[in-house]
């Protein structure tokens, strides 16, 4: 008999090496909500953040939020729930001083985002860009990736789209970015990346909760970037260890990737995946994909 969801995980312990903080408003960050999902089924989560989300000042995204400011722009693009929180947080609270005009002449506007993400494009972010509620449209793709965000908002033929992406500190760029904007030219967009925050290393102790000695065995590790394994490989240099002594101490440890682009990822930087979402509009995707390959087990 298939096991209740809110059991699926049942006594597993699952490391993740998620974010746990957003880098601005808009709620609890990535890493909370994969570990509340992970308690709700039963499994004992094992937060290992390997990467931080840190804000900007307010300045690096307010010349884009001064009244009429995105009136050149067709289109707001989010590739991360951290983009729209750290937007959100410079929004301005005036009615009188709102980046996108409300007047019948002005041409209609997209915000975009992916999966579950589009959930902080609720009516409050809204009404706060724009108001006139007719001009604004949310476009949500059915495949959440950034590619599949390019095909959703079509042919640009010279139209700009902002872009709220991260600065990258202490890490390589993941190709994500540079790829969406890439796609975004190719299929005829005037892409502008504008600085929403930065996702940096935690640092050399963010392996420890895997290579103590007396750390309890995982059944599971759940990646959701290639950054987040980039920071897992320096951490593990730094305490002396690397990925094959790793998996040498745990052999049944499960790889988890949160969706194709992640597991591409993580098999660029070396690390063999056993599962993939995928379903990856949100994190249940990738927890139902664990808990299948436990019962096949």
């Amino acid at each position: 008999m298939a096991q209740p969801e809110a059991l699926s995980l049942a006594g597993r312990r699952v490391a993740f090496t998620t974010p746990q903080t957003t880098g601005g408003g808009g709620g609890e960050g990535y890493g909370g909500r994969l570990g509340a999902l992970l308690r709700q089924r039963g499994a004992h989560p094992l937060p290992v953040p390997t990467i931080a989300i840190r804000a900007h000042e307010p300045d690096r995204l307010r010349p884009y939020l001064l009244p009429g400011a995105l009136d050149p722009f067709a289109a707001l693009a989010f590739t991360s729930r951290s983009g729209i929180a750290a937007f959100s947080r410079v929004l301005p609270s005036s009615s009188a001083q709102l980046p996108l005009s409300g007047s019948a002449s002005a041409t209609p506007f997209t915000v975009a985002a992916l999966g579950s993400d589009a959930d902080l494009l609720d009516g409050a972010f809204l009404a706060r860009l724009c108001r006139d509620a007719g001009r604004v449209a949310v476009l949500v793709p059915d495949v959440p990736t950034p590619a599949g965000l390019v095909e959703a908002l079509g042919r640009g033929f010279g139209r700009r789209v902002l872009c709220p992406v991260p600065d990258v500190d202490g890490l390589r760029e993941p190709p994500v970015v540079p790829d969406f904007l890439a796609r975004l030219d190719a299929a005829g967009w005037a892409a502008e990346r504008a600085p929403a925050y930065t996702t940096c290393w935690v640092g050399p102790g963010c392996a420890e909760g895997l290579v103590a000695p007396d750390a309890a065995a995982p059944d599971a590790i759940v990646f959701t970037s290639s950054a987040e394994v980039e920071g897992l490989l320096k951490g593990l240099d730094a305490a002396g260890w690397s990925w094959p002594r790793l998996r040498a101490r745990w052999p049944d440890m499960v790889v988890a990737a949160h969706g194709p682009v992640t597991a591409e990822g993580v098999r660029r930087l070396g690390i063999e995946v056993d599962v993939v979402s995928s379903r990856f509009s949100s994190f249940h995707g990738v927890l139902d994909a664990l808990a299948a390959a436990f019962c096949s087990q």
